[in-house]
């Protein structure tokens, strides 16, 4: 006699739930690696700083503090741990789809490079760290 184990419905049901949410949201967002700088970059805020004023500062303030377009830069929720400088690279290349804010979805930025991007991540961190962000 061979026995067979079978899981409970309720289980493989939850199971299944689970596998379809997670499969849906993969097949529904492509995801892509944040493009690459060139190896030994040493980003420097001051490098970073025109090219915020330029690129940036139109939508997310001349202080880093937002405007009625697009979030602040010195907030907690883009403090490093929780958005990494590859996310500003993605961000910038790809666009953001609105997740903390009430914004509206970010376009991508034309006309950067991965290069003059960490630059301007260099100087945003240099900013948060000024007001305590870490």
């Amino acid at each position: 006699m061979q026995r067979t184990h079978r899981r409970p419905k309720t289980l493989r049901t939850a199971f299944a739930i689970v596998l379809g949410a997670l499969t849906t949201g993969v097949a529904a967002q492509v995801w892509q690696p944040p493009p690459e700088t060139t190896p030994g970059l040493m980003p420097n805020p001051n490098v970073g700083q025109p090219l915020y004023e330029t690129h940036c500062a139109s939508c997310h303030g001349a202080d880093l503090n937002g405007t009625e377009v697009a979030p602040p830069m010195l907030h907690k929720i883009y403090e490093p741990s929780h958005h990494s400088d590859a996310a500003f690279q993605m961000a910038v290349a790809q666009g953001v789809r609105a997740h903390h804010w009430q914004y509206g979805d970010m376009p991508p930025i034309e006309g950067l490079t991965p290069d003059q991007v960490a630059h301007i991540t260099a100087y945003i961190r240099m900013h948060q760290r000024r007001v305590g962000i870490r």
